[in-house]
């Protein structure tokens, strides 16, 4: 006995069928494309305009979305003076790559601003943000580096959630990678601890603030960016901010990357007479760094920040 054909389906009914398919497929196309457009929309918007400077600190940043998919939102730099006259930069990743990530960054944001004005510490500063974060039960955690720059004494605190470490170089031919002592991103873990790293900038050069997605990427390691980004900014310390982020900025074009990146410089001179001799607003952790023993490029031995010098082999 042979087996009966299904009924064919007319042509009208097939083009029908495909016409709706394509309309179906059009439209989660058109709202994946409308979320990444508002992901971008969002974080640009919350992004600052303008970043704070003094005579003899002169900053400048640089964002680049993602380049496929949803990969954007999580991002993000800061820059505000503090009631006190001293001068607070930040940067971050929040995790996620999505409308979230974008909306839980401008919390974070908004978060350390707010703590920042009635905190002195920036180490105490990350602990109380990470309590504030943690009363909103939002599922996503977020790294960061807060800096706190003082004008009087030329001396900048640091303190580290988490997040990739700063680059650093001065002009007399000292570089670092500063892998001061950290602690876990925000957002996750109550009671959280940062340690605080004091450094008083007696020479001019520049510190570079960034995220992953600028340094890592598909088959390319973290500290193969770092060390990019090292020889960068060690050729141009001390030099324009605006140029010398976008020269970093470059390095998250060789890597290929699939995240977005941040890029934040600030270039400063040596502190004056006046400031070189200024009482410390914290105790420091250590004497002024020495200049260490000749060593080729890479991150120095001691936690600092910036970290214990070195000089160029």
């Amino acid at each position: 006995m042979s087996r009966r054909r299904p009924p064919r389906v007319a042509s009208a009914d097939l083009l029908s069928m495909l016409g709706r398919l394509t309309a179906q497929a059009r439209q989660g196309v058109e709202l994946q494309q409308a979320r990444v457009e508002l992901a971008e929309a969002l974080q640009r918007e919350m992004l600052p305009t303008t970043l704070p400077c003094l005579p003899g600190l002169r900053t400048a940043a640089q964002y680049s979305p993602a380049r496929h998919g949803l990969d954007i939102g999580g991002d993000w730099y800061d820059g505000f003076r503090l009631p006190e006259g001293a001068l607070a930069f930040c940067i971050g990743d929040v995790q996620g790559h999505d409308v979230d990530a974008a909306a839980f960054m401008g919390q974070v944001r908004i978060c350390l601003r707010a703590v920042a004005a009635v905190v002195v510490d920036p180490g105490e500063v990350l602990s109380r943000a990470n309590e504030v974060l943690l009363s909103m039960n939002r599922d996503l955690f977020a790294t960061c580096s807060l800096l706190r720059f003082d004008p009087d004494t030329w001396e900048l605190e640091s303190a580290r959630a988490g997040h990739v470490p700063a680059v650093w170089a001065t002009v007399d031919g000292r570089y670092g990678i500063a892998e001061d002592n950290g602690g876990l991103p925000l957002n996750l873990v109550p009671g959280s601890a940062y340690a605080v790293t004091r450094r008083r900038l007696t020479q001019a050069g520049s510190i570079v603030l960034l995220t992953d997605g600028v340094v890592e990427g598909p088959r390319f390691p973290l500290e193969v960016g770092l060390e990019r980004v090292l020889r960068v900014v060690r050729e141009a310390a001390g030099t324009d901010p605006a140029e010398l982020a976008a020269e970093v900025m470059k390095v998250a074009d060789s890597t290929g990357h699939a995240d977005d990146a941040a890029v934040l410089v600030l270039s400063h001179d040596a502190a004056g007479p006046a400031q070189a001799t200024a009482p410390a607003t914290a105790p420091a952790t250590g004497p002024e760094p020495e200049r260490g023993p000749e060593r080729g490029p890479g991150p120095a031995p001691a936690p600092a920040a910036p970290a214990a010098p070195h000089d160029p082999a």
